[in-house]
């Protein structure tokens, strides 16, 4: 058994997975790819459109979850950072990779107050919280200052147009070696771009359809 796989955080995730596919907006469901694609890439729509949805979930998938155990596990990851907690869905499986790891350093972003006190009260409930150090506001501020000298694995699933702008702010900081997993990627193309490119410093990949894993080369 893991920490992934036993209780408290295996039947809290359940659930949380299960509140989530409840609560599927029906705005959300009736935007074209196109319009997605508009409102992802730009961050003054993006954030308009964040705020009038504040309570949307936008978890990754179950597999994805698993995904982020499985690449924390097998890297011996201790210091993890995430672009966007939302309701803590992520947050919780990479903390449980970091408690099976021995132990480590969370630090994740949200910019609603409200996904930051659910995102606590889950990681709590889990007996993760103290792993994890959650950041509330703009990203662009909280993780611009005070990261650990070297990053095992960076979560991009935040604003898709700040992609590329996180990247930036803890590029310095991801060892060779360290993996960064870009959630819904493809609305982010510069992003994919960049770390696509044979110049860019990563050798990157599309995984699962909507995922992009790139690891940073030496």
């Amino acid at each position: 058994m893991t920490t992934l796989t036993a209780a408290p955080v295996a039947p809290l995730l359940d659930r949380l997975f299960k509140e989530a596919d409840a609560a599927t907006s029906p705005e959300l469901a009736k935007m074209s790819r196109e319009e997605l694609m508009r409102v992802m890439h730009s961050k003054t729509e993006y954030l308009d459109y964040y705020g009038r949805l504040k309570d949307l979930w936008l978890p990754v998938s179950r597999e994805t979850g698993a995904l982020l155990y499985m690449l924390a596990r097998s890297t011996n990851a201790r210091t993890v950072v995430e672009f966007g907690t939302s309701f803590g869905i992520s947050t919780l499986h990479l903390a449980a990779a970091l408690r099976d790891n021995g132990g480590g350093c969370l630090i994740t972003s949200e910019f609603e107050p409200s996904k930051v006190a659910r995102a606590r009260e889950h990681l709590t409930s889990g007996g993760l919280i103290d792993l994890v150090e959650i950041r509330a506001g703009d990203a662009l501020d909280t993780l611009s200052v005070d990261l650990p000298e070297s990053i095992d694995l960076l979560l991009l699933d935040g604003a898709k147009a700040l992609y590329g702008d996180i990247l930036n702010l803890v590029e310095n900081r991801l060892r060779p070696g360290a993996l960064i997993v870009a959630d819904n990627a493809d609305y982010s193309p510069e992003y994919l771009e960049r770390v696509r490119s044979p110049k860019g410093g990563y050798l990157s990949t599309p995984v699962g359809g909507d995922v992009e894993l790139s690891v940073r080369l030496g």
